[in-house]
């Protein structure tokens, strides 16, 4: 997993290399202020080499939990899957949840 933060734009942003994966193979939930992405893996090859049957089987599953900027909702996170990478957007901190700064009268 990569985090990038964008401090002018006001967003993070985390990318996860997922190889072979369809977007119907992961999950993204939230839950109690935490983005959790889950997914499995089920890649099978076969081929012929030398006269024999070769067959290779990957299974797995994945899972990772991030905590969310305070006041995140869920309609704030974009997620998107393009050849193998999952991207991941939600805004660092919102406006109001900004500190201000209080000037001394």
């Amino acid at each position: 997993m990569d985090l990038h933060e964008d401090a002018e734009k006001n967003i993070v942003t985390a990318s996860f290399e997922l190889p072979g994966l369809k977007k119907e193979d992961v999950n993204i939930d939230v839950h109690d202020g935490r983005l959790t992405i889950t997914g499995e893996s089920r890649i099978s090859t076969e081929r012929e080499e030398e006269g024999y049957a070769v067959k290779e089987r990957k299974f797995g599953k994945f899972a990772r939990t991030l905590r969310l900027p305070q006041g995140v909702k869920e309609e704030q996170i974009n997620a998107s899957l393009e050849n193998g990478v999952l991207t991941v957007t939600f805004p660092k901190v919102l406006p109001e949840a900004a500190p201000r700064k209080i000037t001394i009268s």
